[in-house]
């Protein structure tokens, strides 16, 4: 039971951080990073970049992650390369938060780097 409340408080904390930092996205570059570690850990993506005036994400996904061996250095990842548009950066984030042990583990760490006043928030 204590590993859901603390699943929820993790996940409450990081669209918090997601409603502040849409804000004014381009006030900050800490932001910009949080938003594009957010696309990249969902799309599982290489080379994003947000274009916040035209509403406009672009970004190459890897298309099959069983090429990549982590002993020698990866050249060539098959990539394809995508335009997405959104409306409403906030709503957009908040549907790429998936809910696994590794995606809230990976929030935690983000929630951390990003100095959240929730201090203690560590995965048992």
């Amino acid at each position: 039971m204590e590993k859901s409340n603390l699943r929820e408080r993790v996940l409450v904390e990081l669209e918090k951080l997601i409603s502040l930092s849409c804000k004014n996205p381009t006030a900050s570059k800490r932001y910009q990073q949080l938003h594009i570690a957010l696309l990249k850990k969902y799309y599982n993506a290489t080379n994003v970049t947000i274009d916040y005036h035209r509403h406009r994400i672009q970004m190459e996904v890897i298309q099959d992650e069983s090429v990549y061996d982590p002993k020698r250095v990866n050249t060539y990842l098959p990539t394809i390369y995508t335009n997405l548009l959104f409306k409403n950066l906030r709503s957009f984030l908040a549907t790429c938060i998936e809910k696994d042990n590794k995606s809230v583990g990976f929030y935690s760490q983000l929630l951390k780097m990003f100095g959240t006043k929730q201090k203690g928030l560590e995965l048992v």
